[in-house]
């Protein structure tokens, strides 16, 4: 296994796009709302990303996928197409998924959840995933382990009566979209394949959180991921570079409170 440590340029390099994929959320964010459909949030990221920041949408035309960001609604899993035809309505929860490249050539991946109007058995799931990642990234530093990462959200979603999928997964990240190492989100690697973090590795935890069982099935169109059950799912990622001391969380947005990686 081949895993990229980021030399000091190209930290600054992720940062970069760290950041401009954290405003492409932040842009989003007003627009997420009853009647508004996925095809136009599709076109608002394409815009902004193009336009307003000077860089690419990397998922477009990505091994084929036909759009700009990712919108998995309510049972959908990940990698959900956006469409005009699908329009939001209350009581939906969605996952928007953003991946940049930027001129310089290097990705910011980040995704988070939308509530439109109420929902008490999707704002609990939403917020149990959230602290999923958050006490996953907390434990991100040198000689970490990757089960280290996976076994505390695994514990979390557990304790919650949830699931955690296993068929995706997180990964390396910088020139490529997808690097060395796999992330797994639930305690599953083989002997040899729980990699030992390394200050200057860049990765994204992304844990998608099923309230019913964790097995997923794919669309014919070939992307789209759903619960097999039916079941609500949820899903938040952040780009992280480990540190000499702990971790950076490159993809933050100012609506965050990561307080608690003060301690």
């Amino acid at each position: 296994m081949n895993i990229p440590i980021k030399t000091p340029d190209e930290i600054e390099k992720m940062r970069e796009a760290g950041r401009q994929a954290a405003r492409v959320l932040e842009m989003l964010t007003p627009h997420v709302k009853a009647g508004t459909s996925t095809g136009e949030l599709d076109r608002l990221s394409y815009d902004f990303i193009v336009n307003e920041l000077g860089s690419s949408p990397a998922p477009l035309n990505y091994h084929g996928f036909p759009k700009s960001i990712c919108t998995s609604i309510n049972h959908v899993v990940c990698h959900g197409i956006p469409d005009d035809a699908k329009k939001l309505k209350k009581g939906d929860i969605m996952n928007i998924d953003i991946t940049v490249k930027t001129a310089d050539g290097y990705h910011g991946d980040s995704s988070m959840m939308f509530i439109v109007g109420e929902t008490i058995q999707g704002e609990r799931l939403c917020r149990v995933t959230q602290e999923c990642l958050y006490k996953s990234i907390a434990e991100v530093r040198p000689g970490a382990r990757l089960s280290d990462l996976a076994r505390v959200i695994e514990q979390h979603a557990d304790a919650n009566g949830y699931s955690v999928v296993r068929d995706f997964c997180g990964h390396g990240i910088g020139a490529g979209f997808h690097e060395d190492p796999q992330i797994l989100h639930y305690d599953g690697y083989a002997p040899g394949s729980d990699v030992e973090l390394a200050e200057g590795m860049c990765f994204t935890i992304e844990p998608m959180i099923n309230v019913g069982d964790y097995r997923t099935k794919v669309l014919r169109d070939g992307w789209t991921a759903v619960t097999k059950d039916k079941s609500l799912s949820a899903q938040w990622e952040h780009t992280l570079l480990v540190t000499a001391t702990g971790v950076e969380v490159l993809t933050a947005r100012a609506d965050e409170d990561l307080s608690f990686l003060d301690g």
